[in-house]
């Protein structure tokens, strides 16, 4: 059943749990990603990220994710994640996604908050559903720390003050906030500032969204969901879970043909998913 942002967080709110939001860069993530949120009868969003569009692009995997969701037992958002360039989130609105993130952290506030707006004008009139970035992680979409390197995870923090303003202005749906985590995979385990999520949850009252979620621990994910944390993206641990079931369905010897690999694969990102909807579901 496919449905936009702002009813699947509802959802979640309703049961004050997070709905896992897992990147969709091949067939075999998408059947993956489905099927284990089908075999829990969980509500899910499937998403494609823009820096992954050179894997897959938006034109051939958009209308097969939209299709998914439509045909799918659960509540299924199709989300574009991390859309930098305007061209990419109007691409998302015209295959039928049904919410996107304008995401131009990068940027000063007051052009953020122009774009987003801009965007979430257009979105509205769809009935799809916005979700915007304040704060930065020390990390890119990537997992690159490249562009902040020497700076300090805390300085980039989301202020709950601007958080407000900010969504009053635009009209977002949900506010992706910056709170100690991080993209790609972690040399240890991170530090979180629940209080940042607490008071952004209160200042705004709008759904807020973890990145970085893979690598977190089972409590980190509990106490950020108590506080106000609705969506959770998490990627690399599930990508890494099918990478190391390649990797011995190659090294068996056992078979010569790719489709047995891809087919080990999603069997093991199937597992790592349901695992991670599980924790999500907070009961």
């Amino acid at each position: 059943m496919l449905v936009n942002l702002k009813e699947i967080l509802k959802i979640a709110e309703e049961d004050k749990s997070a709905i896992g939001m897992f990147n969709a860069t091949g067939f075999d993530s998408l059947q993956a990603v489905i099927a284990a949120a089908e075999e829990l009868n969980k509500p899910v969003i499937i998403a494609h990220a823009e820096v992954h569009n050179v894997y897959n692009d938006i034109s051939m995997v958009g209308p097969a994710m939209v299709a998914v969701a439509q045909n799918a037992k659960v509540p299924v958002c199709v989300h574009l994640d991390h859309g930098t360039s305007l061209d990419m989130v109007y691409k998302a609105l015209r295959l039928g996604f049904t919410s996107v993130m304008m995401d131009a952290s990068a940027l000063p506030y007051e052009e953020n908050l122009r774009l987003t707006k801009m965007i979430t004008e257009a979105a509205h009139s769809m009935n799809v559903s916005v979700e915007a970035e304040l704060g930065r992680l020390v990390t890119g979409e990537a997992g690159s720390g490249e562009e902040m390197v020497g700076a300090k995870a805390e300085d980039f923090y989301t202020r709950p003050d601007e958080a407000e303003a900010f969504c009053k202005a635009t009209g977002i749906d949900a506010l992706a906030i910056a709170f100690g985590t991080a993209h790609g995979f972690y040399s240890a385990q991170p530090k979180l500032d629940f209080d940042v999520v607490k008071n952004c949850a209160k200042a705004t009252g709008l759904p807020l969204v973890m990145h970085g979620g893979s690598g977190v621990s089972e409590e980190g994910f509990k106490k950020a969901i108590v506080n106000g944390i609705r969506k959770i993206n998490y990627y690399s641990y599930m990508s890494k879970a099918g990478y190391m079931a390649a990797k011995s369905a190659i090294e068996s010897g056992k078979t010569s043909y790719l489709h047995d690999v891809e087919y080990a694969a999603m069997q093991a990102m199937k597992e790592d998913v349901k695992k991670t909807i599980s924790i999500f579901s907070n009961k």
